[in-house]
Protein backbone atom coordinates (compact mmCIF):
# COMPACT_ATOMS: atom_id res chain seq x y z
CA UNK A 1 0.00 0.00 0.00
CA UNK A 2 2.98 2.23 0.54
CA UNK A 3 1.13 4.86 2.85
CA UNK A 4 2.91 8.01 4.20
CA UNK A 5 3.55 8.24 7.87
CA UNK A 6 0.12 8.20 9.36
CA UNK A 7 -1.59 7.67 12.81
CA UNK A 8 -4.79 7.23 14.73
CA UNK A 9 -7.30 5.97 17.20
CA UNK A 10 -8.71 2.78 16.99
CA UNK A 11 -12.44 2.73 18.24
CA UNK A 12 -15.88 0.83 17.69
CA UNK A 13 -18.45 3.32 17.25
CA UNK A 14 -20.51 1.28 19.88
CA UNK A 15 -17.91 2.66 21.88
CA UNK A 16 -18.92 6.24 21.75
CA UNK A 17 -20.64 8.03 24.99
CA UNK A 18 -23.81 9.13 25.02
CA UNK A 19 -27.41 9.19 26.92
CA UNK A 20 -28.81 5.95 24.57
CA UNK A 21 -27.06 2.97 25.74
CA UNK A 22 -24.56 2.58 22.60
CA UNK A 23 -22.69 4.66 20.46
CA UNK A 24 -24.26 5.86 17.68
CA UNK A 25 -23.58 8.05 14.29
CA UNK A 26 -25.20 11.35 15.95
CA UNK A 27 -23.52 14.36 17.66
CA UNK A 28 -20.69 12.74 20.26
CA UNK A 29 -19.50 10.71 16.70
CA UNK A 30 -18.75 13.86 15.49
CA UNK A 31 -17.21 15.56 18.55
CA UNK A 32 -14.69 12.62 18.12
CA UNK A 33 -14.06 13.06 14.59
CA UNK A 34 -13.41 16.87 16.40
CA UNK A 35 -11.10 15.63 19.19
CA UNK A 36 -8.68 13.44 16.19
CA UNK A 37 -8.41 16.77 14.33
CA UNK A 38 -7.06 18.73 17.18
CA UNK A 39 -5.20 15.48 18.12
CA UNK A 40 -3.85 15.89 14.84
CA UNK A 41 -4.48 12.53 13.64
CA UNK A 42 -5.93 11.33 10.39
CA UNK A 43 -6.99 7.78 11.02
CA UNK A 44 -10.16 6.30 12.69
CA UNK A 45 -10.34 2.60 12.41
CA UNK A 46 -12.90 1.03 13.56
CA UNK A 47 -14.27 -2.64 13.68
CA UNK A 48 -16.93 -4.54 11.35
CA UNK A 49 -20.17 -2.11 11.02
CA UNK A 50 -22.75 -5.17 10.60
CA UNK A 51 -25.96 -5.85 12.26
CA UNK A 52 -24.39 -8.33 14.70
CA UNK A 53 -26.38 -11.45 16.21
CA UNK A 54 -25.78 -13.77 18.85
CA UNK A 55 -22.83 -12.61 21.77
CA UNK A 56 -23.18 -9.02 19.91
CA UNK A 57 -19.68 -9.39 18.00
CA UNK A 58 -19.03 -7.46 14.91
CA UNK A 59 -17.46 -10.66 13.55
CA UNK A 60 -20.51 -12.77 14.03
CA UNK A 61 -23.57 -10.62 11.72
CA UNK A 62 -26.71 -11.62 10.20
CA UNK A 63 -25.27 -9.97 6.83
CA UNK A 64 -22.05 -9.28 5.18
CA UNK A 65 -23.67 -6.26 3.81
CA UNK A 66 -25.96 -4.94 6.12
CA UNK A 67 -25.36 -2.09 8.54
CA UNK A 68 -25.88 -2.47 12.85
CA UNK A 69 -29.49 -0.20 12.98
CA UNK A 70 -28.00 -0.01 16.55
CA UNK A 71 -25.85 2.50 15.20
CA UNK A 72 -28.63 4.71 14.31
CA UNK A 73 -29.14 7.75 15.54
CA UNK A 74 -32.27 8.62 17.17
CA UNK A 75 -31.92 12.10 17.46
CA UNK A 76 -30.99 12.35 13.81
CA UNK A 77 -34.37 10.99 12.83
CA UNK A 78 -36.06 13.37 15.20
CA UNK A 79 -34.14 16.72 13.21
CA UNK A 80 -36.01 14.69 10.13
CA UNK A 81 -39.24 14.50 11.71
CA UNK A 82 -39.68 10.71 12.15
CA UNK A 83 -39.75 11.15 15.95
CA UNK A 84 -41.00 12.90 18.64
CA UNK A 85 -39.35 13.85 21.70
CA UNK A 86 -42.01 11.62 23.51
CA UNK A 87 -41.32 8.70 21.39
CA UNK A 88 -37.63 8.13 22.86
CA UNK A 89 -38.83 9.25 26.73
CA UNK A 90 -36.31 9.01 29.22
CA UNK A 91 -33.43 6.66 29.54
CA UNK A 92 -31.84 5.18 32.49
CA UNK A 93 -28.81 3.17 30.61
CA UNK A 94 -25.42 3.17 32.43
CA UNK A 95 -22.65 5.34 30.57
CA UNK A 96 -19.72 3.07 30.70
CA UNK A 97 -20.86 -0.43 29.41
CA UNK A 98 -23.06 -1.36 26.46
CA UNK A 99 -26.48 -4.19 27.63
CA UNK A 100 -27.25 -5.12 24.26
CA UNK A 101 -30.13 -6.64 25.48
CA UNK A 102 -31.54 -3.88 26.76
CA UNK A 103 -30.54 -1.73 24.11
CA UNK A 104 -32.28 -4.40 21.69
CA UNK A 105 -35.47 -3.94 23.47
CA UNK A 106 -35.78 -0.11 23.81
CA UNK A 107 -34.51 0.74 20.62
CA UNK A 108 -36.31 -1.44 18.38
CA UNK A 109 -39.74 -0.08 18.80
CA UNK A 110 -38.44 2.93 18.60
CA UNK A 111 -36.96 2.66 15.12
CA UNK A 112 -40.54 0.55 14.49
CA UNK A 113 -42.25 4.15 15.29
CA UNK A 114 -40.12 6.42 13.13
CA UNK A 115 -40.64 3.85 10.33
CA UNK A 116 -44.46 4.38 10.42
CA UNK A 117 -43.92 8.25 10.39
CA UNK A 118 -41.35 7.65 7.53
CA UNK A 119 -44.25 5.46 5.27
CA UNK A 120 -46.89 8.22 6.19
CA UNK A 121 -45.35 11.43 5.84
CA UNK A 122 -42.52 11.06 3.58
CA UNK A 123 -41.95 13.93 1.06
CA UNK A 124 -41.48 13.22 -2.58
CA UNK A 125 -37.48 13.99 -2.68
CA UNK A 126 -37.42 11.56 0.82
CA UNK A 127 -39.51 8.87 -0.97
CA UNK A 128 -37.29 8.76 -4.24
CA UNK A 129 -34.71 8.85 -1.94
CA UNK A 130 -35.65 5.37 -0.30
CA UNK A 131 -36.65 3.78 -3.49
CA UNK A 132 -33.02 4.50 -4.83
CA UNK A 133 -31.36 3.19 -2.20
CA UNK A 134 -33.33 0.34 -2.20
CA UNK A 135 -32.97 -0.51 -5.94
CA UNK A 136 -29.26 -0.05 -5.89
CA UNK A 137 -29.09 -2.63 -3.14
CA UNK A 138 -31.48 -4.78 -4.40
CA UNK A 139 -29.10 -7.49 -4.50
CA UNK A 140 -28.33 -8.36 -1.31
CA UNK A 141 -31.18 -5.87 0.53
CA UNK A 142 -33.77 -7.95 -0.45
CA UNK A 143 -32.01 -11.16 0.89
CA UNK A 144 -31.14 -9.16 4.31
CA UNK A 145 -35.13 -7.67 4.68
CA UNK A 146 -36.51 -10.55 4.19
CA UNK A 147 -34.60 -12.86 5.83
CA UNK A 148 -34.42 -10.77 8.96
CA UNK A 149 -38.22 -10.47 9.06
CA UNK A 150 -38.56 -14.63 8.54
CA UNK A 151 -35.90 -14.49 11.91
CA UNK A 152 -38.60 -12.02 13.87
CA UNK A 153 -41.59 -14.51 13.10
CA UNK A 154 -39.96 -17.53 13.99
CA UNK A 155 -39.11 -15.72 17.48
CA UNK A 156 -35.54 -14.99 16.38
CA UNK A 157 -34.22 -18.62 15.75
CA UNK A 158 -31.78 -19.79 13.52
CA UNK A 159 -32.86 -20.39 9.89
CA UNK A 160 -31.62 -24.22 9.92
CA UNK A 161 -35.04 -24.47 12.03
CA UNK A 162 -37.22 -23.26 9.79
CA UNK A 163 -40.32 -24.98 8.42
CA UNK A 164 -38.42 -26.83 5.41
CA UNK A 165 -40.15 -25.02 2.80
CA UNK A 166 -38.85 -21.25 4.10
CA UNK A 167 -35.41 -23.13 4.94
CA UNK A 168 -34.71 -24.49 1.07
CA UNK A 169 -36.43 -21.13 -0.02
CA UNK A 170 -38.74 -22.85 -2.54
CA UNK A 171 -40.52 -20.47 -4.60
CA UNK A 172 -44.12 -20.71 -3.41
CA UNK A 173 -42.85 -19.98 0.22
CA UNK A 174 -40.65 -17.13 -0.97
CA UNK A 175 -43.94 -15.63 -2.67
CA UNK A 176 -46.08 -16.14 0.21
CA UNK A 177 -43.71 -14.68 2.77
CA UNK A 178 -43.05 -11.32 1.02
CA UNK A 179 -46.26 -11.03 0.36
CA UNK A 180 -46.91 -11.78 4.35
CA UNK A 181 -44.07 -9.94 5.43
CA UNK A 182 -44.24 -7.00 3.31
CA UNK A 183 -44.47 -4.40 5.85
CA UNK A 184 -41.68 -6.09 8.00
CA UNK A 185 -39.63 -6.42 4.97
CA UNK A 186 -39.70 -2.54 4.41
CA UNK A 187 -39.34 -1.53 7.56
CA UNK A 188 -35.98 -3.57 7.71
CA UNK A 189 -35.14 -1.64 4.48
CA UNK A 190 -36.12 1.64 5.85
CA UNK A 191 -33.52 0.61 8.88
CA UNK A 192 -30.63 0.49 6.35
CA UNK A 193 -31.44 3.13 4.50
CA UNK A 194 -30.92 5.34 7.59
CA UNK A 195 -27.79 3.70 8.40
CA UNK A 196 -26.00 4.45 5.47
CA UNK A 197 -27.19 7.75 5.16
CA UNK A 198 -26.25 8.36 8.43
CA UNK A 199 -22.87 6.75 8.55
CA UNK A 200 -21.67 7.87 4.95
CA UNK A 201 -22.75 11.61 6.09
CA UNK A 202 -20.14 11.23 8.84
CA UNK A 203 -17.83 9.64 6.88
CA UNK A 204 -17.83 12.25 4.40
CA UNK A 205 -17.01 15.02 7.63
CA UNK A 206 -14.18 13.21 8.39
CA UNK A 207 -12.85 12.72 5.02
CA UNK A 208 -13.21 16.28 4.59
CA UNK A 209 -11.16 16.87 7.53
CA UNK A 210 -8.59 14.67 6.09
CA UNK A 211 -9.23 11.40 8.70
CA UNK A 212 -9.45 8.38 6.62
CA UNK A 213 -11.78 5.26 8.04
CA UNK A 214 -10.11 1.96 8.40
CA UNK A 215 -12.70 -0.66 8.03
CA UNK A 216 -12.50 -4.03 8.82
CA UNK A 217 -14.01 -7.00 6.99
CA UNK A 218 -13.99 -10.26 8.67
CA UNK A 219 -12.69 -13.04 6.81
CA UNK A 220 -15.82 -15.60 6.91
CA UNK A 221 -19.69 -14.83 7.31
CA UNK A 222 -21.75 -16.20 10.61
CA UNK A 223 -23.55 -19.50 9.93
CA UNK A 224 -27.25 -17.53 10.84
CA UNK A 225 -27.11 -15.08 8.18
CA UNK A 226 -28.67 -14.12 5.03
CA UNK A 227 -25.79 -14.92 3.09
CA UNK A 228 -25.85 -18.32 4.44
CA UNK A 229 -29.32 -18.76 3.60
CA UNK A 230 -29.86 -17.06 0.67
CA UNK A 231 -26.74 -18.19 -0.99
CA UNK A 232 -25.58 -21.91 0.46
CA UNK A 233 -24.26 -22.72 -2.89
CA UNK A 234 -20.98 -20.74 -1.77
CA UNK A 235 -20.64 -22.54 1.75
CA UNK A 236 -19.72 -25.85 3.14
CA UNK A 237 -23.37 -26.69 4.15
CA UNK A 238 -25.79 -29.68 4.27
CA UNK A 239 -27.92 -29.53 1.21
CA UNK A 240 -31.37 -30.91 3.26
CA UNK A 241 -30.51 -29.22 6.43
CA UNK A 242 -28.79 -26.27 6.03
CA UNK A 243 -25.78 -27.34 9.04
CA UNK A 244 -22.72 -26.37 8.35
CA UNK A 245 -20.51 -29.61 7.14
CA UNK A 246 -17.16 -28.21 8.54
CA UNK A 247 -16.68 -25.20 10.66
CA UNK A 248 -13.91 -22.57 11.08
CA UNK A 249 -11.28 -21.58 13.46
CA UNK A 250 -7.93 -21.25 14.40
CA UNK A 251 -5.60 -24.14 16.42
CA UNK A 252 -4.21 -23.82 19.62
CA UNK A 253 -1.96 -20.28 19.74
CA UNK A 254 -1.50 -17.59 21.83
CA UNK A 255 -4.57 -16.36 22.43
CA UNK A 256 -6.23 -20.00 23.32
CA UNK A 257 -4.65 -23.90 24.49
CA UNK A 258 -7.54 -25.24 22.63
CA UNK A 259 -7.94 -23.21 19.70
CA UNK A 260 -10.41 -21.33 18.86
CA UNK A 261 -13.62 -22.57 17.17
CA UNK A 262 -15.51 -19.54 15.14
CA UNK A 263 -17.93 -21.61 13.82
CA UNK A 264 -18.45 -20.16 10.74
CA UNK A 265 -19.29 -21.86 7.84
CA UNK A 266 -15.99 -22.56 5.10
CA UNK A 267 -16.66 -21.39 1.41
CA UNK A 268 -16.81 -23.50 -1.20
CA UNK A 269 -13.67 -22.11 -2.90
CA UNK A 270 -13.84 -24.01 -5.84
CA UNK A 271 -17.41 -22.73 -6.73
CA UNK A 272 -15.88 -18.99 -5.83
CA UNK A 273 -13.31 -19.41 -8.05
CA UNK A 274 -15.28 -21.10 -11.14
CA UNK A 275 -17.78 -17.85 -11.09
CA UNK A 276 -14.96 -15.21 -10.70
CA UNK A 277 -15.13 -14.57 -6.78
CA UNK A 278 -18.54 -12.82 -7.97
CA UNK A 279 -19.49 -12.39 -3.95
CA UNK A 280 -15.94 -11.36 -3.11
CA UNK A 281 -16.34 -8.32 -5.54
CA UNK A 282 -19.78 -7.06 -4.30
CA UNK A 283 -18.23 -7.21 -0.63
CA UNK A 284 -15.42 -5.30 -1.77
CA UNK A 285 -17.24 -2.89 -3.32
CA UNK A 286 -19.52 -2.31 -0.47
CA UNK A 287 -16.71 -1.86 2.16
CA UNK A 288 -14.85 0.56 -0.14
CA UNK A 289 -18.37 2.46 0.16
CA UNK A 290 -17.76 2.87 3.99
CA UNK A 291 -14.38 3.00 4.40
CA UNK A 292 -11.30 4.32 2.91
CA UNK A 293 -9.06 1.36 3.74
CA UNK A 294 -10.13 -2.07 4.17
CA UNK A 295 -8.42 -4.10 7.64
CA UNK A 296 -8.90 -7.75 6.30
CA UNK A 297 -9.32 -9.61 9.33
CA UNK A 298 -7.50 -13.17 9.45
CA UNK A 299 -5.61 -12.66 6.36
CA UNK A 300 -3.60 -16.40 6.39
CA UNK A 301 -6.94 -18.09 5.96
CA UNK A 302 -6.36 -16.89 2.02
CA UNK A 303 -3.57 -19.25 1.96
CA UNK A 304 -4.47 -21.48 4.14
CA UNK A 305 -7.32 -22.22 6.73
CA UNK A 306 -8.10 -24.19 9.57
CA UNK A 307 -11.74 -26.64 9.04
CA UNK A 308 -12.97 -28.66 12.28
CA UNK A 309 -15.65 -30.89 11.68
CA UNK A 310 -19.14 -29.70 12.96
CA UNK A 311 -19.77 -30.77 16.37
CA UNK A 312 -16.37 -30.43 17.83
CA UNK A 313 -17.00 -28.92 21.15
CA UNK A 314 -12.99 -27.12 20.48
CA UNK A 315 -10.98 -26.33 17.12
CA UNK A 316 -8.08 -28.59 18.53
CA UNK A 317 -9.08 -31.84 15.93
CA UNK A 318 -8.80 -29.52 12.87
CA UNK A 319 -6.62 -29.14 9.58
CA UNK A 320 -5.44 -27.22 7.41
CA UNK A 321 -6.55 -26.42 3.90
CA UNK A 322 -5.50 -24.55 0.87
CA UNK A 323 -6.96 -21.50 -0.09
CA UNK A 324 -7.03 -19.71 -3.52
CA UNK A 325 -5.63 -16.22 -2.10
CA UNK A 326 -3.85 -15.49 -5.31
CA UNK A 327 -6.87 -16.02 -7.84
CA UNK A 328 -8.85 -13.58 -5.35
CA UNK A 329 -6.52 -11.05 -4.83
CA UNK A 330 -5.44 -10.91 -8.81
CA UNK A 331 -9.45 -10.79 -9.33
CA UNK A 332 -10.05 -7.92 -6.96
CA UNK A 333 -6.96 -6.07 -8.40
CA UNK A 334 -8.00 -6.76 -12.17
CA UNK A 335 -11.54 -4.93 -10.69
CA UNK A 336 -10.72 -2.04 -8.29
CA UNK A 337 -6.91 -1.49 -8.96
CA UNK A 338 -4.58 -1.67 -6.03
CA UNK A 339 -6.63 -1.87 -3.48
CA UNK A 340 -5.60 -0.38 -0.05
CA UNK A 341 -6.01 -3.33 2.03
CA UNK A 342 -4.24 -3.72 5.43
CA UNK A 343 -3.50 -7.57 6.16
CA UNK A 344 -4.18 -9.10 9.54
CA UNK A 345 -0.88 -11.19 9.39
CA UNK A 346 -1.08 -12.68 13.13
CA UNK A 347 -0.50 -15.63 14.93
CA UNK A 348 0.27 -18.99 12.97
CA UNK A 349 2.37 -17.43 9.92
CA UNK A 350 4.05 -19.27 7.36
CA UNK A 351 5.93 -18.15 4.71
CA UNK A 352 3.42 -18.27 1.85
CA UNK A 353 1.53 -16.48 3.49
CA UNK A 354 4.12 -13.84 3.61
CA UNK A 355 4.49 -14.14 0.09
CA UNK A 356 1.02 -13.65 -0.50
CA UNK A 357 0.97 -10.46 1.35
CA UNK A 358 3.88 -8.99 -0.44
CA UNK A 359 3.14 -9.78 -3.53
CA UNK A 360 0.55 -7.88 -3.64
CA UNK A 361 1.73 -4.88 -1.77
CA UNK A 362 0.21 -5.06 1.19
CA UNK A 363 1.14 -3.96 4.82
CA UNK A 364 0.61 -6.18 7.67
CA UNK A 365 0.09 -5.85 11.75
CA UNK A 366 2.51 -5.31 14.30
CA UNK A 367 1.48 -6.01 18.33
CA UNK A 368 3.59 -3.87 20.50
CA UNK A 369 2.72 -5.98 23.66
CA UNK A 370 4.12 -8.86 22.03
CA UNK A 371 7.35 -7.72 21.81
CA UNK A 372 7.36 -7.78 25.34
CA UNK A 373 5.98 -11.08 25.88
CA UNK A 374 8.35 -13.81 27.12
CA UNK A 375 5.54 -16.70 25.74
CA UNK A 376 5.15 -14.95 22.49
CA UNK A 377 7.30 -17.61 20.64
CA UNK A 378 7.78 -14.48 17.56
CA UNK A 379 8.09 -11.81 19.92
CA UNK A 380 11.57 -10.33 18.12
CA UNK A 381 9.38 -9.74 15.47
CA UNK A 382 7.52 -7.25 17.20
CA UNK A 383 10.10 -4.85 18.14
CA UNK A 384 10.17 -1.49 16.49
CA UNK A 385 13.58 -1.87 15.00
CA UNK A 386 12.82 -4.44 12.98
CA UNK A 387 9.53 -3.61 11.24
CA UNK A 388 9.08 -3.07 7.54
CA UNK A 389 7.95 0.78 6.43
CA UNK A 390 4.80 -0.97 5.27
CA UNK A 391 3.04 -2.29 7.88
CA UNK A 392 0.74 -1.14 10.93
CA UNK A 393 1.77 -0.97 14.32
CA UNK A 394 -0.41 -0.96 17.33
CA UNK A 395 -0.46 -0.41 20.87
CA UNK A 396 -2.71 -3.43 20.69
CA UNK A 397 -6.04 -4.09 19.01
CA UNK A 398 -9.54 -5.14 20.20
CA UNK A 399 -8.50 -8.75 20.95
CA UNK A 400 -6.00 -7.59 23.40
CA UNK A 401 -6.14 -6.43 27.04
CA UNK A 402 -5.25 -2.93 27.53
CA UNK A 403 -1.54 -1.87 27.21
CA UNK A 404 -2.01 -1.36 31.39
CA UNK A 405 -4.23 -4.24 31.51
CA UNK A 406 -1.32 -5.87 30.08
CA UNK A 407 1.48 -4.21 31.90
CA UNK A 408 -0.13 -5.27 35.51
CA UNK A 409 -0.60 -9.11 34.92
CA UNK A 410 2.83 -9.31 32.80
CA UNK A 411 5.43 -11.72 34.47
CA UNK A 412 8.13 -9.67 35.99
CA UNK A 413 10.78 -10.87 33.61
CA UNK A 414 8.07 -8.85 30.56
CA UNK A 415 7.90 -5.88 32.78
CA UNK A 416 11.56 -5.53 33.07
CA UNK A 417 12.16 -6.31 28.97
CA UNK A 418 9.15 -3.10 28.86
CA UNK A 419 10.41 -1.08 31.02
CA UNK A 420 13.90 -1.37 29.60
CA UNK A 421 13.30 -1.11 25.77
CA UNK A 422 10.23 1.80 26.21
CA UNK A 423 12.23 3.78 28.69
CA UNK A 424 9.08 3.69 31.52
CA UNK A 425 9.89 5.55 34.80
CA UNK A 426 6.64 6.45 35.50
CA UNK A 427 4.14 3.38 36.46
CA UNK A 428 1.26 6.06 35.84
CA UNK A 429 2.23 7.17 32.49
CA UNK A 430 3.47 3.90 30.93
CA UNK A 431 0.46 4.16 27.98
CA UNK A 432 1.94 7.12 27.22
CA UNK A 433 5.19 5.39 26.87
CA UNK A 434 3.99 2.37 24.57
CA UNK A 435 1.87 4.99 22.28
CA UNK A 436 5.08 6.84 21.65
CA UNK A 437 7.29 3.86 21.01
CA UNK A 438 4.68 2.84 18.22
CA UNK A 439 4.44 6.40 16.51
CA UNK A 440 8.00 6.32 16.90
CA UNK A 441 8.71 3.06 14.93
CA UNK A 442 9.54 3.00 11.28
CA UNK A 443 6.08 1.97 10.69
CA UNK A 444 3.60 3.82 8.18
CA UNK A 445 0.71 3.55 10.17
CA UNK A 446 0.37 3.74 14.03
CA UNK A 447 -2.98 2.80 16.06
CA UNK A 448 -3.50 3.25 19.61
CA UNK A 449 -7.28 2.35 20.54
CA UNK A 450 -8.83 4.77 22.71
CA UNK A 451 -8.42 3.31 26.04
CA UNK A 452 -4.59 2.83 25.55
CA UNK A 453 -4.63 6.60 25.00
CA UNK A 454 -6.90 6.78 28.14
CA UNK A 455 -4.76 4.94 30.24
CA UNK A 456 -7.16 2.16 30.97
CA UNK A 457 -6.63 -1.31 32.49
CA UNK A 458 -8.63 -4.66 32.12
CA UNK A 459 -11.72 -3.10 33.15
CA UNK A 460 -11.95 -1.51 29.86
CA UNK A 461 -11.15 -4.72 27.23
CA UNK A 462 -12.57 -4.79 24.25
CA UNK A 463 -13.05 -8.66 23.61
CA UNK A 464 -11.50 -11.81 24.64
CA UNK A 465 -11.02 -14.29 22.26
CA UNK A 466 -12.71 -17.52 22.98
CA UNK A 467 -14.79 -16.46 25.39
CA UNK A 468 -19.09 -16.01 24.68
CA UNK A 469 -19.66 -13.20 26.64
CA UNK A 470 -19.38 -9.48 28.34
CA UNK A 471 -17.47 -8.83 25.15
CA UNK A 472 -17.97 -5.61 22.93
CA UNK A 473 -19.80 -3.39 25.70
CA UNK A 474 -16.75 -0.71 26.49
CA UNK A 475 -17.65 2.77 26.24
CA UNK A 476 -15.51 6.20 27.19
CA UNK A 477 -16.80 9.05 28.85
CA UNK A 478 -16.09 12.52 27.50
CA UNK A 479 -15.17 13.58 31.10
CA UNK A 480 -12.07 11.00 31.05
CA UNK A 481 -10.63 13.10 28.07
CA UNK A 482 -8.39 15.82 28.95
CA UNK A 483 -6.93 18.67 27.10
CA UNK A 484 -3.03 16.40 27.80
CA UNK A 485 -4.65 13.56 25.41
CA UNK A 486 -5.15 15.82 22.63
CA UNK A 487 -1.59 18.01 23.43
CA UNK A 488 0.36 14.61 23.82
CA UNK A 489 -0.97 13.07 20.58
CA UNK A 490 -0.68 15.71 18.63
CA UNK A 491 3.29 16.67 20.00
CA UNK A 492 4.27 12.65 19.26
CA UNK A 493 2.01 12.99 15.89
CA UNK A 494 4.30 16.14 14.64
CA UNK A 495 7.52 14.88 16.52
CA UNK A 496 7.53 11.73 14.43
CA UNK A 497 6.70 12.89 11.29
CA UNK A 498 2.95 11.72 11.16
CA UNK A 499 0.72 14.70 10.04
Amino acid sequence: MNEKRKSGILLHPTSLPGKFGIGTFGEEAYKFVDFLIRARQSLWQICPLGHTGYGDSPYQCFSAFAGNPLLIDLETLMHKHFLAEDDIGNTSFTSEKVDYGEVIKWKFPILKKAFETFKREKDASESAKFQNFTFKNKDWLDDYALFMSLKDKFGGKCWVTWDEDIRLRRHSALEYYKKELADEVMFYQFLQYEFFEQWLALKAYANRNFIQIIGDIPLYIAADSSDAWASPELFLLDEKTGLPLKVAGVPPDYFSATGQLWGNPIYRWDYMKANGFKWWIKRIKMNLLWADILRLDHFRGLCAFWQVPYGEETAMNGEWKQAPGNELLEALQKTFGNIPILAEDLGMITEDVVELREKYNLPGMKILQFAFDSQESSSKTFFPYVYDKDCAVYTGTHDNDTVRGWYNAAKDIDKVMADTYLGIRDKNTLHYDFIRAAWASTANIAVAPMQDVLGKGSEARMNLPGSASGNWQWRFEWADVMPEHERFLAEITALYGRL
